[in-house]
């Protein structure tokens, strides 16, 4: 609650990172986590090298939520680690990993849920929902995602962004 409240709005990587760290998130070197990203669940939160995660996002780390190197998560991207039972006498929930393999790019506005693996690569294309696993280097789209073409990179890139007061 603190974190989500007051820390995640203060203009400092550093030190909205050395929070999560304490309290219990991995996080790689270069990595930076923009202003106004939600956390749900820290302790279940693993976040490789040079990665960049934008400004509102929602980190669901409850189920576990892995995110390799040198990944590119826009504003607005959302994870979500569960979901509800609907015909469950205690609206009971199953929560369930998700993991982002390196090099992987998330476009703005788009919702990632719960047990998916976006593969070595992926591309998820602007305000998606990804339902389903993407397989590495396929460019996804759409609500619900799904393939539209087939990546050609060397991914070769670190995108190392870290800009002051961000």
């Amino acid at each position: 609650m603190l974190y989500n409240t007051v820390v995640t709005h203060v203009p400092s990587h550093r030190i909205r990172q050395a929070v999560l760290r304490m309290w219990g998130a991995r996080i790689g070197r270069e990595s930076a986590i923009f202003r106004g990203t939600t956390v749900l669940g820290i302790e279940g939160i693993r976040i490789g090298e040079a990665c960049v995660v934008g400004f509102r996002c929602l980190l669901d780390g409850r189920g576990g939520l892995t995110i390799g190197d040198n990944v590119v998560i826009a504003s607005d991207v959302h994870f979500i680690a569960g979901h509800h039972l609907p015909n469950s006498p205690d609206f009971g929930y199953v929560l369930e990993p998700t993991v982002v393999e390196d090099h992987v790019w998330i476009a703005s506005r788009s919702t990632v849920l719960e047990g998916v693996t976006l593969g070595r690569g992926a591309v998820v294309a602007a305000c998606s929902l990804v339902r389903t696993s993407i397989e590495p280097m396929q460019i996804s789209g759409g609500v619900p995602s799904k393939p539209i073409a087939v990546r050609r990179s060397a991914l070769t890139y670190r995108p190392v962004y870290r800009p002051k007061f961000f």
